[in-house]
């Protein structure tokens, strides 16, 4: 068996994170199993003050934080925050990293989709960054208009707090079955991770896919 390292960050998603760990591999293995893995839990608000943006600041933070994960002489890396993965592809990183976009990426061009549309942080959704990723695979990457946009990031801020309402999360799903009736929706936050009961396929959650790789893994 391999050993799966995760690095803590912040209490929402990192508890997510565990819950879906332990869900999944009591899935595939059943009776009372639960996911073995060692836990680097750090101070997420230096991180965060950082993010959305990558800096020389930043790369040092984590690179450290990695370090000391890979102290725990693990063979792969889960880290419970898609936007910090920018900042993991510019470090020199010898371990495996689970890496959400890649493997959601892989996943969609195994199906022969190509056109996506991106739901995640205002950043996330503006950014070049995971666009960037997918047009290098030839994937179309098409965005909502600016009022949805803002619409999926307030549910998003919402979430976080535990105040969203049931009118927030009727839109978020009528947005779901619109752009998902010529293409793929890509969820890129784990927020929207939470709240997302859609069984349709056409809906690829980032974080989702991520933790089953990591099951997968170990």
């Amino acid at each position: 068996m391999k050993t799966l390292g995760l690095l803590g960050l912040g209490s929402f998603s990192t508890l997510y994170y565990i819950q879906k760990l332990n869900t999944f591999y009591n899935t595939k293995y059943g009776g009372f199993s639960t996911c073995p893995f060692k836990m680097l839990n750090v101070d997420f608000n230096t991180i965060n003050n950082l993010l959305p943006n990558t800096s020389t600041e930043l790369d040092i933070i984590v690179k450290s934080c990695i370090k000391n994960l890979e102290e725990l002489q693990i063979d792969a890396i889960l880290i419970p925050n898609i936007t910090l993965h920018e900042t993991i592809d510019r470090l020199n990183i010898s371990t495996k990293i689970i890496h959400p976009i890649t493997k959601t990426i892989a996943k969609i061009l195994k199906n022969k989709h190509a056109k996506v549309t991106l739901f995640g942080t205002r950043h996330t959704m503006q950014s070049d960054y995971i666009k960037s990723k997918f047009e290098a695979e030839n994937i179309m990457v098409l965005q909502p208009n600016v009022k949805e946009m803002s619409q999926i990031d307030n549910l998003r801020i919402s979430v976080y707090n535990n105040q969203q309402t049931q009118e927030q999360l009727m839109i978020f799903n009528n947005l779901l079955k619109k752009y998902t009736t010529n293409g793929v929706v890509v969820l890129a936050c784990t927020e929207l991770s939470v709240i997302q009961n859609s069984k349709n396929k056409l809906v690829y959650d980032m974080a989702q896919i991520q933790l089953e790789e990591a099951v997968d893994f170990i």
